[in-house]
């Protein structure tokens, strides 16, 4: 059994324009964390929310903020994100040119670090990093849009990083974005995910609650 896991509902997903009761509805009904994708339009190709709206729903949650950085020279905002409460701060192995100053520039304020990948890097190019954070995301879409279809062969990644986490006694999450829902998160963690980004198959669900224990189900199935 995969007793860890963890769901972590992307605001993108929600109805934004009524973002405080959205954030209260999920954490009532058991998110474990609240993905929160902070899009520049130049790493990737969308704008989404940044610091103030993080700022205003911080006032009306207690939930675990996981902050996704996709912009670019993440190491310029750590410290602002950081002010408003981001409880774990991702940022993309592509994204700078100093991976491990980012991730010392996190843990420095008290804050978990975590790395991440686009479908086109290879694992190898984040070994070196593997000890030093806390979680390593897998982007199972092209990182900037929400809806995405799931690319089931980014699941090589994930067996590669839990090969490596288990050789090495490795404490790092593994954590996927992108299609997940009820018809691929078992095999997301039948791979080796523990932690799932999950947007619609969350937010467009009356019932969250029902919605989020049938994903943690899902991913416990042959596990």
């Amino acid at each position: 059994m995969l007793n860890n896991i963890k769901i972590s509902p992307s605001l993108l997903a929600c109805d934004l324009a009524n973002i405080q009761n959205e954030v209260e509805d999920i954490e009532k009904a058991g998110a474990d964390m609240l993905h929160l994708d902070i899009m520049d339009g130049v790493f990737v190709p969308n704008i989404s929310f940044g610091l103030p709206v993080i700022s205003s729903i911080r006032k009306h949650t207690n939930l675990f903020f996981d902050v996704h950085l996709m912009i670019i020279e993440p190491e310029k905002y750590i410290d602002e994100f950081c002010n408003i409460g981001a409880q774990n701060i991702t940022f993309h192995y592509e994204a700078t040119s100093d991976v491990e100053s980012v991730i010392k520039k996190i843990h420095s304020r008290g804050v978990k670090a975590s790395i991440s990948i686009k479908p086109k890097t290879d694992v190898e190019d984040i070994l070196p990093y593997l000890e030093l954070v806390d979680m390593v995301l897998v982007m199972t879409v092209e990182p900037g849009f929400g809806g995405q279809k799931f690319m089931p062969d980014m699941m090589s990644k994930v067996k590669t990083l839990k090969r490596i986490k288990e050789e090495k006694n490795l404490n790092f999450e593994i954590q996927v974005d992108g299609g997940i829902n009820n018809d691929t998160i078992a095999v997301a963690a039948l791979a080796g995910a523990n932690n799932f980004v999950a947007g619609s198959a969350v937010f467009k669900e009356k019932d969250r609650f029902a919605a989020m224990e049938n994903l943690r189900k899902l991913a416990n199935t042959n596990n």
